[in-house]
């Protein structure tokens, strides 16, 4: 039985949803995370899967299976195409831009604590208010290579895990 176009989409938005939520799962076990944290992550994953059995709970196991493998590597793909883009593209800041706090006090860089950020602005007054500022300074969005490389071959490992591991099917979305 061919899915509509409408429950397709949820599908694959849920899908994706359990990806990410499974890899920042992964990601988080292997630093310290407190276990309130991690316990929130665990819940939610466990929504998603809910949902997504509730979706898929009119098809027949032959192809519920398949097209969750489909849609969980398309998904794992992109989430590594994500990752690479990231790294590709750079960040163009205002040598100007400045964090004021609430005693309107400049910083170059955000405060530790984010709470006391106010406003960010430029601190270079222009006589002329349509007079763009050109002053631009490129800052490198991502980690060090060797994290970004980290990374990247997590990313792989993971969908290498969902490919191999048949039994997963049996018995995940039934946890």
């Amino acid at each position: 039985m061919p899915l509509d176009k409408e429950l397709k989409g949820a599908l694959r938005l849920g899908v994706k949803t359990l990806v990410f939520q499974e890899i920042r799962l992964l990601r988080m076990g292997e630093v310290f995370t407190p276990e309130i944290v991690l316990g929130g992550i665990f819940r939610s994953i466990e929504e998603t899967k809910r949902e997504i059995v509730r979706l898929t709970r009119t098809m027949s196991y032959k192809e519920r299976i398949s097209l969750l493998k489909k849609m969980i590597r398309q998904a794992v793909d992109e989430e590594v195409d994500r990752a690479i883009e990231l790294r590709k593209n750079r960040c163009l800041r205002c040598i100007h831009g400045r964090f004021y706090d609430r005693s309107e006090t400049p910083y170059s860089n955000l405060p530790l604590d984010e709470k006391l950020t106010k406003a960010f602005g430029c601190d270079q007054l222009r006589p002329a208010l349509r007079k763009a500022c050109r002053r631009f300074v490129e800052t490198s969005t991502a980690h060090s290579l060797e994290e970004y490389l980290d990374g990247i071959a997590f990313l792989y490992e993971f969908r290498e895990m969902a490919d191999r591991m048949e039994e997963i099917w049996k018995d995940y979305f039934n946890k």
